[in-house]
């Protein structure tokens, strides 16, 4: 309990970390700006014709609404544990968070969860981009989707800070696991829906990316902010998605818990 209750104060600690390397956080804010780059090439594509996609025409003010929508659910969902877990293994300052009264998984955790407020401060003026730029016409105006849209936001970060947690863990049994990252990347990258749309997928490359976990981090809240998903399918896509959340935790501490025993045992 005493460790748990230092866990505001560690929130305090993170923003206030954040704050003081704010040039770190824009650093970060321009390193994932591809989403803006896309917009630009895709609406010049539909502006010469209109781009058919499995649910219908994509015209260049719905891949304003798509894009401008992937770069705010990217700033809410980024975590970055793996390479910080690689780097305190390497250096051997995860001596000093072993120490700590809470466990080290849950410490990585509030020190992501203390940044979300500066990132707010820069999806907010993005958003009302969105509205204001004529894309608020392809948004969802359905409450209820809405409310699983921020079920769908919070799921998708924690697919994204476990898998960084487990890609991360792997450190402990091999030299690095940054190479192993830059591959969960890759396919983030392609079957995520953050380079471009899953529904202008073929049918059978759609299928795949459904089942993989990248979908369940931008893809899905992406796609229920500009209302690609009725009620029916609503809850199927949240259950695969949280499975995906619930999958990544266990395989974190599972490999955490083995490990530390290594990494203990060899002196660290």
């Amino acid at each position: 309990m005493r460790g748990w209750r230092a866990i505001p104060t560690m929130l305090r600690v993170g923003l206030a970390e954040a704050v003081a390397y704010r040039a770190e956080m824009i650093v970060w804010v321009l390193a994932t700006t591809m989403p803006l780059i896309m917009l630009v090439v895709w609406t010049a594509i539909a502006e010469v014709a209109p781009v058919q996609g499995l649910q219908g025409t994509w015209s260049s003010k719905r891949f304003v609404a798509y894009f401008l929508s992937v770069f705010i659910v990217r700033q809410l969902i980024s975590a970055w544990a793996a390479w910080q877990i690689n780097y305190e293994v390497r250096q051997g300052v995860l001596s000093m968070r072993l120490l700590r009264p809470i466990h080290p998984v849950i410490s990585y955790l509030v020190e992501n969860v203390a940044y979300m407020p500066s990132r707010l401060f820069i999806t907010v003026p993005i958003a009302v981009v969105l509205v204001l730029s004529g894309g608020a016409e392809h948004l969802s105006h359905r409450p209820l989707i809405w409310v699983a849209w921020l079920v769908s936001l919070l799921g998708g970060w924690l697919v994204a800070f476990f898998a960084n947690c487990a890609i991360g863990a792997l450190s402990l049994f091999i030299d690095s696991s940054v190479k192993v990252m830059d591959v969960w990347l890759a396919g983030f990258f392609v079957f995520s829906g953050y380079l471009f749309p899953v529904d202008l997928f073929p049918p059978w490359l759609r299928v795949i990316s459904e089942w993989l976990p990248f979908r369940s981090q931008i893809g899905l809240p992406v796609e229920l902010m500009t209302g690609a998903h009725d009620d029916g399918e609503l809850w199927g896509l949240l259950a695969r998605q949280w499975g995906w959340a619930a999958f990544f935790m266990a395989l974190t501490f599972f490999l955490w818990d083995r490990g530390i025993r290594r990494f203990q045992a060899f002196g660290g």
